[in-house]
């Protein structure tokens, strides 16, 4: 790929001005719409036009998908969208990922939404910490306003967009307190971006000042309103216009991407077809004012010239030290023109001439800008544009021509890349391992195509074996191959985030661990390959090149042909498992931890595996011999560790493979689905154990009940508690009567339609005189209306998300607070991300509330742990985040919810 910054002196635009698809493959598949003759009149709209447009928001699915659909898809902009965080620690309603995991899950899953949009995608460093109410609080956890502007301020400089738009208003009505956060810091970005006061060291590094032309806030009238006053819109856009490209709406094309984001529940997400109206409300702009006389708009670019000839016009006197640039921007627009008519016919292919001379012009304008005269401002804010549209060309040139290549992992050498299964495809490399990637141009076009150049785009310090690049032609409907053998250094960089929490559970922004890649998604894949062609040999005005991400086909576990992206991995997985422990002081004598290593070396290996321990513990067997004997293969030790000294707190327990004189500490998982693109989720391999002081009752047996997933069974084991999991499609065949406690887990209701279904023998359970503990579900409708509790109570969204937020005991001589474990105030503190969630707001006489807590500023909230007697047993409701104190070893959530166990067998 050519380089597109000529000097130091300019930014380094080649990574941020790349396609997303080329970025990080966001979903298998590329879309039908983005292919063949759709493709290309997409291309040339947005090659047609130079408007660009950035939106902000705070978490994945806030995004409003309908109107990036409308300005990418039906407009033609250049879209970007900035999620300041990964929702990382929002809930999972599809499994038991949490935390870190889940914000590369939820990253993927937005990337496949924003190919729908058809946008390009980046994030900040700040992390999602959780429900927050105020904008104060969130900056607070944040470190204050300037560690998101930063990036903010940053994507800005490098995108250069010409209208920011906020998702939210930056007040109350937005709700979470991250959603507030997103339109302030958006309205702050606006005049930061453009001061070389602010962020300094950007403009050290050699960004520039960008002042973007108008500034916009959304949420004026409450989200999903059709209709809004006049007086507090500015903009309103019909998201429900019909796009014949599309063969739907915008905002029904956008929700099939938004459907992809299953952890947010959105799967089954549906829009009916008709109008839908989005409004915005202009705040700031540095151009005339453009409203007419009810102080509207009907475009956002009202007031912008988005033309081809209008960046000529940018720069004012300077424009006369580049005198051709006006006539030969001029000609390129009527070029692009010529090709988008060309384009409505039924031979795409007339659209490759135009298209011809837009690339090489585009190549022409470029070097005449680096040579000129301009001042850097101008210089880059050209170049920037050139950069992009020079994309957009060779796209639409090569889907015209119908040129398309793939490079591909090959294997044993041969040249037919053969399509395995996903356990057998190789789609890791190792430092030092040999592959094949053989690539493949296919000549589509009616014109023989001369191949000037076909390469491998590798890191710095890979080695080409082996591979042939020398100049060929291509008849048409004909290919032309290429054979690449590589060899991975030892240093080679890995396939992982850029990004990292040491302590995710309290720890609101994340670390970076590389600054160049900063604010993408992902780093981008570490293989592409490059090949250049000409219409006719040796014609260098009509020279164009296609670009492809290095994969591995497989089959899938579905039978499918998927894809996947070659990734560099470490040789050696080494985790512990569970990664947390929980010990208890009264029981923890001895614990088991289980190392899982897992060979990506396709040789046999001997290695040992130890443990690091605290001071005083020992295990059995000090060592283990590892024998792996081909890539992939797992094997499983178990240690067992005998402790000492044992004090309430916490320690750690590591774990290192040594082979041929290196050490391997880190554990690596593939995160992916598959309707998603894939990313590795690193973790040390290490076990954090949380030393507790609780008693446990020893005659008491627990069945357990899974609603979306949770790790509260794991926990209860490891303390000593005899702890069943009942599968939810056996609760109607299960003899209840030889548990003494039945738990329901998070969200049972929702998520388990067999719970429901069997409601009436879980409370016939309590009647015989069990203990039934129901914890939150967010379905609030569907849970009042089910009638699932023995005295009437309404579930309400009702929460309390300062974790620190002081803790009432009402009914101090109430047995939960006494058995097994006494419970006081101190057993509150140390909590992570929130209190509870999901507490109810009204309830029977027969509920007594048991703890009352509540947020700054908020009224009392006691529903959050109820208890009531029914028949001979024990009902209780608790929205207390047990889910996430017990797997983070909080010794008072665990003490109190062994006593919630235990209620009514004492």
């Amino acid at each position: 790929m050519a380089k597109s910054a000529a000097n130091s002196s300019l930014p380094e635009l080649d990574v941020l001005a790349d396609p997303p698809r080329l970025l990080y493959q966001g979903v298998p598949a590329e879309l039908p719409q983005d292919q063949g003759p759709a493709g290309l009149r997409l291309e040339l709209l947005r090659l047609g036009t130079t408007a660009r447009l950035m939106q902000v928001v705070a978490h994945p699915d806030d995004e409003d998908g309908g109107m990036l659909t409308l300005e990418a898809r039906g407009r033609g902009a250049s879209v970007l969208l900035m999620t300041l965080n990964r929702g990382e620690g929002g809930q999972n309603k599809i499994g038991s990922n949490l935390s870190d995991v889940l914000g590369v899950l939820r990253a993927e899953e937005l990337l496949a939404s924003d190919q729908y949009y058809g946008i390009q995608e980046r994030f900040s460093r700040v992390a999602d910490f959780g429900f927050s109410k105020s904008a104060e609080e969130t900056f607070e956890k944040w470190g204050g306003h300037d560690v998101a502007l930063g990036d903010m301020v940053r994507v800005i400089r490098t995108f250069r967009p010409d209208v920011l738009v906020a998702r939210f208003s930056g007040t109350s009505r937005d709700g979470h307190g991250h959603h507030q956060a997103s339109s302030i810091l958006t309205q702050e970005a606006f005049r930061a971006a453009a001061d070389p006061k602010r962020f300094p060291e950007q403009i050290a590094q050699g960004l520039l000042p960008w002042q973007a032309k108008k500034l916009y806030i959304g949420n004026v009238c409450g989200f999903g309103a059709m209709t809004c006053p006049d007086a507090d819109w500015t903009l309103k856009l019909n998201t429900g216009e019909r796009n014949a490209e599309l063969g739907m709406s915008f905002i029904q094309f956008a929700m099939q991407g938004l459907r992809h984001q299953m952890s947010q529940g959105a799967a089954n997400w549906t829009v009916d077809p008709g109008d839908r109206f989005t409004f915005y409300r202009l705040v700031d702009s540095v151009v005339p004012s453009t409203l007419d006389k009810d102080r509207h708009e009907k475009n956002f670019f009202d007031g912008i010239d988005t033309t081809w000839l209008g960046l000529a016009g940018r720069f004012g006197v300077e424009e006369k030290t580049v005198p051709r640039l006006r006539a030969e921007l001029t000609e390129i627009a009527k070029r692009i023109a010529e090709a988008t008519d060309a384009a409505k016919g039924t031979d795409i292919t007339t659209a490759a001439q135009p298209l011809v001379k837009v690339v090489a012009d585009l190549n022409r304008v470029s070097s005449e800008l680096r040579g000129s005269t301009l001042s850097a401002p101008a210089k880059v804010d050209l170049l920037t544009w050139i950069a992009e549209k020079r994309q957009q060309a060779e796209t639409a040139l090569n889907l015209a021509l119908g040129v398309s290549m793939t490079a591909d992992f090959a294997s044993d050498g041969e040249r037919q890349v053969r399509v395995l299964k996903e356990a057998d495809a190789l789609t890791t490399v190792s430092p030092g391992q040999e592959f094949l990637v053989a690539v493949t141009l296919h000549n589509g076009s009616k014109q023989t195509l001369a191949i000037g150049d076909i390469k491998l785009e590798v890191p710095s310090g890979w080695t080409t074996v082996e591979g042939k690049t020398k100049p060929v032609t291509v008849n048409a409907g004909t290919d032309v191959h290429a054979d690449f053998r590589l060899r991975v250094p030892n240093n080679a960089a890995y396939t992982r985030p850029y990004w990292h929490r040491d302590d995710p559970d309290r720890e609101s922004i994340n670390h970076i661990d590389d600054e160049k890649y900063a604010t993408l998604p992902f780093p981008p894949p570490a293989l592409r390959a490059r090949v250049e062609y000409s219409l006719s040999q040796g014609a260098a005005k009509t020279r164009n090149g296609i670009t492809s991400v290095v994969v591995t086909p497989f089959v899938n576990d579905a039978g499918k042909t998927a894809e996947r992206p070659l990734a560099v991995v470490p040789a050696f997985s080494v985790m512990l498992e569970p990664g947390t422990q929980v010990i208890s002081t009264r029981s923890g004598s001895t614990s088991n931890v289980t190392v899982g290593v897992t060979s990506n070396l396709t040789r046999e290996v001997h290695g040992v595996l130890r443990l690091e321990l605290p001071a005083g513990w020992r295990s059995e067997p000090a060592q283990f011999a590892v024998d792996l004997k081909k890539r992939g293969e797992k094997q499983d030790f178990q240690f067992k560790v005998f402790t000492s000294g044992l004090q309430e707190g916490r320690t750690t327990v590591r774990a290192t493979l040594e082979w041929e004189g290196e050490k391997y500490a880190e554990g690596y998982t593939l995160v992916t689905r598959e309707d998603l693109g894939s990313f590795y989720y690193y973790q040390p391999a290490r076990q954090r154990v949380s030393i507790v002081d609780v008693q446990v009752p020893h005659d008491l047996k627990v069945g357990y009940i899974m609603g979306a997933g949770d790790d509260i069974p794991t926990v209860l084991k490891q303390v000593g508690m005899d702890v069943a999991v009942i599968p939810a499609e056996k609760i109607a065949s299960e003899d209840l009567n030889k548990y003494g406690t039945i738990v329901l887990g998070i969200r049972a209701y929702d998520t388990q339609k067999d719970v429901a279904a069997n409601n009436k023998k879980l409370l016939d359970f309590v009647s015989a005189g069990g203990t039934l503990v129901v914890q939150y579900n967010t379905g609030t409708a569907d849970f009042n209306a089910g009638k699932f509790t023995p005295y009437p109570a309404e579930l309400s969204r009702a929460r309390v998300s300062v974790e620190e937020a002081p803790v009432e005991i009402l009914t101090p001589e109430d047995s939960v607070f006494h058995y097994p474990n006494t419970i006081t105030a101190h057993d509150f503190d140390g909590w992570v991300q929130e209190r509870g969630l999901y507490f109810m707001d009204k309830w029977d006489e027969h509920f007594t509330p048991l703890l009352s807590c509540h947020d700054p500023g908020e009224d009392a909230q006691k529903g959050g742990l109820l208890r009531a007697q029914y028949g001979k047993g024990t009902y209780i409701y608790t929205g207390y985040a047990f889910f996430r104190q017990l797997p983070a070893g909080v010794p008072g959530a665990v003490r109190l919810y062994v006593n919630l166990l235990s209620a009514g067998k004492q």
